[in-house]
């Protein structure tokens, strides 16, 4: 493709991504924690400070991120190298899945527990898309990347009967067990290159 109609054609989908998203004054919030992990009565929240201390060093600062880690299904070096694994991108191919049926339908499957704390599944797959598209501008997203594009904070709950906690980890194959399967940073890992693998191409260009 031309690197002027590439530019183009970027232009007009960031333009369509920051039109259609809008979440109520009540869930776009300054986003500082982009986790909450909800399990019954109990809340813990997890900063972008502690998350991006963990995935610079390794170190471990917060009870929730560490509970999250424990029950992942993965050691906390592994979680953290696939979080930060890079993957390449085209952006207008990632914005023409993520807006196409089939990207929607990705989306929601993806957002079964994850999703804004005020809205709950309502602004899910506006939220995660969003997000993607973010860090997809410049031709590369990771896990890392992703969280630090969250416009609003995502509980990943379990309670009230209706969401279970347990995410549909994108890679079938790839992840063994029950938590590598349903688990948040396990889900995180995975779903960058679910991402790059899904991306749509523009015919003739």
């Amino acid at each position: 493709m031309p690197p002027v109609i590439k530019r183009l054609l970027a232009g007009l989908f960031v333009g369509t991504a920051l039109s259609a998203f809008a979440l109520p004054a009540s869930a776009a919030v300054d986003n500082n924690l982009p986790v909450r992990w909800n399990t019954g009565g109990a809340v813990w929240s997890t900063n972008r400070d502690a998350f991006n201390t963990f995935l610079k060093s390794g170190e471990v600062t917060d009870r929730g991120l560490e509970t999250g880690l424990n029950r992942s299904g993965w050691t906390a070096a592994e979680v953290r190298e696939g979080m930060n694994k890079t993957y390449n991108v085209d952006f207008v191919g990632v914005s023409r899945f993520l807006y196409s049926d089939a990207g929607v339908k990705f989306l929601k499957n993806q957002t079964t527990s994850d999703s804004p704390h005020w809205s709950m599944n309502t602004f899910a797959v506006q939220a995660l898309r969003s997000a993607i598209v973010a860090d997809a501008r410049d031709g590369q997203i990771s896990s890392a990347g992703i969280i630090n594009a969250l416009p609003t904070d995502m509980p990943l709950a379990d309670f009230c009967n209706t969401y279970t906690g347990a995410q549909k980890v994108c890679a079938e194959g790839r992840c063994q067990g029950g938590t590598q399967c349903t688990s948040l940073l396990s889900w995180y890992v995975f779903l960058p290159a679910c991402i790059q693998a899904n991306q749509m191409a523009i015919p003739g260009l």
